[in-house]
């Protein structure tokens, strides 16, 4: 098998505060079966007015920064799409490892109004991009909110018809947990198969009121816990190939 897309020496030249990010996720991986695998990664961020003081406080800037941490290991080219969604999809843009420093805060910042919460465009957006990458690679998608959509129908019929395609839908909730706004997404999660849908293609875990508090070694571990699985029933249902 071989190794990290990106190495540690690459990651220290580019990035050098996300060494310590980068070796959680490579352990996270290991753990899990996943060093030396290949895949493209996505972070899909709300950008709902809700949303306003995990922008202000770092949240987002924080998360972002760990997901190209963990991207480094399964894609090589340093770079992982980012689709900003409210109402509608108001940006996608990409983060880089060079100069990774505030970079979602700055787009953040150009966004403008902060709309509601709208699932199934973001998705419609990431089913666009991967298309047109042309990749053969599967794809993990960081999907993060803070609450349920404004259209559940539409999104969960995204989900069910997106099952036909190689990607893996992570999404994670941030703020209370007891809040009701993420009953939507448990019972996503728990979408029986294959009855809605040919394979598991989602996985759901709730970061808590204050992200940044969460340890690498856990987001990382609660990240991929569930792309195993997924991939395996993915080539049985000749979904991913690689």
């Amino acid at each position: 098998m071989t190794g990290s897309a990106i190495d540690l020496r690459k990651i220290e030249e580019t990035a050098p505060a996300l060494v310590n990010p980068y070796k959680s996720a490579g352990a996270s991986l290991s753990k899990h079966g996943l060093r030396g695998g290949r895949a493209c990664v996505y972070l899909v961020l709300d950008y709902s007015g809700s949303m306003r003081p995990y922008y202000d406080d770092g949240s987002v800037q924080a998360f972002a920064d760990r997901i190209l941490g963990l991207s480094a290991h399964l894609d090589g080219d340093g770079r992982v799409p980012v689709v900003f969604f409210s109402t509608d999809v108001d940006a996608v843009e990409e983060v880089t490892l060079a100069g990774h420093e505030g970079q979602v805060t700055a787009m953040a910042a150009r966004l403008g109004h902060m709309g509601k919460t709208s699932y199934h465009l973001a998705m419609d957006a990431v089913i666009d991009h991967y298309l047109d990458s042309g990749s053969a690679d599967p794809a993990l998608v960081v999907f993060q909110t803070d609450g349920g959509p404004v259209n559940k129908l539409a999104a969960e019929r995204y989900l069910c018809k997106a099952a036909r395609l190689p990607l893996f839908w992570q999404f994670v909730g941030f703020g209370n947990t007891r809040s009701t706004q993420f009953d939507f997404l448990r019972r996503l999660d728990e979408l029986p198969v294959p009855g809605k849908r040919i394979v598991d293609n989602a996985g759901y875990f709730h970061a808590g009121p204050d992200p940044r508090t969460v340890p690498d070694a856990e987001l990382y571990d609660r990240l991929v816990a569930e792309f195993p699985a997924w991939l395996a029933a993915a080539r049985t249902a000749g979904i991913v190939r690689a």
